[in-house]
């Protein structure tokens, strides 16, 4: 499941174009599984290169036209390396904002029970909403900490949108978005973050440039988990089965009401059996 609703903080889409949901096998046990260990330590991230400028980023990409605009882009990754073996990358967004600011225990309590390392991006006003939260799940080594931008905007420098939500309009908008984040994060955990994804996923191919100068990777996804929180558990059990050696998955951890942790509870068992592992995006994207 390629493309699914992202938005992860607007309405739901309407129940009649969900499929039909099969049914379920009871939920796994507690027990932690061998495949799924507590990771190392990440990496460190390199040390970073002389900051980019705001009016360096206008002048360099001000008046460039972008030819893309979707879930990819150049250098977004999407998939892991071929070298990563049978891992999956579970990626979960915090969106921040209206609608936006819950914190699902239950999914992130069934990550730690299981050992599961997932990658989390974290949107500012998120982490301004559950500062308590968000210094538990920096100071845990099971999670890797990314930023999902300063106020959840769709990444253009064109001023496109998606999902109803407006995207960055220019350059100098795309700079803040990424940027803003990125300086409160660093400042937070002590070291800039290494993945970038832009409210609802999507980007221009000039938007995804300005984000590598930034010094960041712009993370896609293989596998919608979730359609923006607005799955039933059943639904979101289906679509990570899809998951396949190298599948980046995406869902939410901001909707403790949605399907997610029930159904990513339903769904890790079969993924583990299947001989999958799982992975940060640090420690497979180098």
């Amino acid at each position: 499941m390629a493309g699914g609703f992202l938005a992860g903080c607007t309405s739901a889409p309407d129940p009649a174009e969900r499929s039909p949901e099969p049914s379920s096998p009871p939920g796994p046990g507690t027990a932690p599984t061998p495949s799924a260990a507590r990771p190392s330590p990440a990496p460190p991230s390199p040390k970073p290169a002389p900051r980019v400028t705001r009016a360096a980023t206008v002048a360099r990409y001000g008046r460039m036209t972008p030819t893309g605009w979707g879930f990819t882009a150049p250098g977004v990754v999407t998939k892991l390396p071929s070298a990563a073996g049978r891992a999956i990358a579970l990626t979960f967004d915090a969106c921040g904002g209206p609608g936006g600011d819950g914190y699902d225990r239950e999914l992130i309590d069934l990550l730690r029970t299981r050992k599961v390392p997932a990658t989390l991006f974290l949107n500012a006003r998120w982490i301004d909403a559950n500062r308590a939260h968000f210094e538990q799940l920096a100071s845990d080594p099971l999670f890797e900490i990314a930023n999902h931008g300063t106020r959840h905007r769709p990444l253009s420098v064109s001023g496109r949108s998606a999902y109803g939500i407006a995207g960055t309009r220019d350059a100098g908008e795309v700079f803040d978005e990424v940027a803003g984040n990125q300086d409160k994060l660093t400042t937070l955990l002590g070291h800039p973050p290494r993945f970038f994804r832009s409210g609802t996923a999507y980007c221009d191919d000039i938007a995804a440039r300005i984000v590598a100068e930034l010094g960041e990777r712009f993370a896609g996804f293989s596998v919608n988990a979730d359609a923006g929180a607005t799955f039933t558990p059943a639904q979101v059990r289906r679509a990570a089965l899809t998951a396949t050696a190298g599948s980046v998955v995406i869902g939410h951890m901001n909707h403790p009401a949605g399907g997610t942790a029930e159904g990513m509870a339903r769904a890790l068992p079969g993924l583990l059996a299947a001989g999958h592992r799982f992975v940060r995006l640090s420690d497979a994207v180098h």
